[in-house]
Formats: structure tokens, C-alpha cells, sequence
């Protein structure tokens, strides 16, 4: 039987990895911008590469959050059905379930 604190923290966990991977995906804009700009200032070759190399790690690490983040999101949605289920209520529930619509709204976005 799920607990409304077990809930509590799944949510909790979620919402750390969609940070991280709005992080991650706001760091890998702003590393292409600066790779980009790098290219048409004539940079360094050595320069340049090593600012590719950044730039390759920060895209590395996207599709590991996001995979994450389906994990959480699939055990997120089963806890909070067992806790809906169990007739529990508080606003762990109503916090849980934007957090479940906030997730699957990015999904989609990414999908398109």
C-alpha cells in the first residue's frame, strides 16, 4: 500500500530530474551558441575542439535524463493510482498530479 510520503517523494524526485534536464537542455543551447560563435570568430583549432568536446558531453547527458525521468514518471503514476485507489487524500495528491501533467506535457513538446 503506497503512503501519500511515499508519494510525496516520488514527486519530489521527479521534479529534480525535469530541472535537471531543463538544465541540461538550457546548457547545451547556450554551448552550441558559443561553439557557433567560436567557428565564425576563426577560433583556435584546439580551442574550438575542446568547446566541441563540451559541447558533445552536455548532449550525452539529455538522453539519460530523459530516460530517467520515464523511470520516475511510470512509478510516479502507478504510486499515485495506488494512492487514489486507497482512498488517501491531501495535497501531496494535487501536487503529485501536476507534476504527472508538467512530465507528460514536456513528452509531447519533444515528440512534435
Amino acid at each position: 500500500m503506497a503512503t501519500l510520503r511515499q508519494l510525496k517523494v516520488k514527486t519530489g524526485s521527479c521534479k529534480r530530474v525535469l530541472k535537471e534536464l531543463v538544465s541540461y537542455e538550457r546548457e547545451v543551447k547556450m554551448e552550441a551558441e558559443k561553439t557557433a560563435n567560436m567557428k565564425e570568430k576563426g577560433a583556435d583549432p584546439y580551442d574550438l575542439k575542446q568547446q566541441e568536446n563540451v559541447l558533445a558531453e552536455s548532449r550525452m547527458m539529455i538522453p539519460n535524463c530523459r530516460n530517467r525521468l520515464e523511470v520516475l514518471l511510470a512509478d510516479l503514476k502507478a504510486t499515485l493510482e495506488e494512492v487514489r485507489e486507497c482512498g488517501q487524500d491531501g495535497p501531496e495528491i494535487t501536487e503529485a498530479e501536476s507534476t504527472v501533467l508538467e512530465v507528460d506535457t514536456l513528452f509531447v513538446a519533444a515528440e512534435e
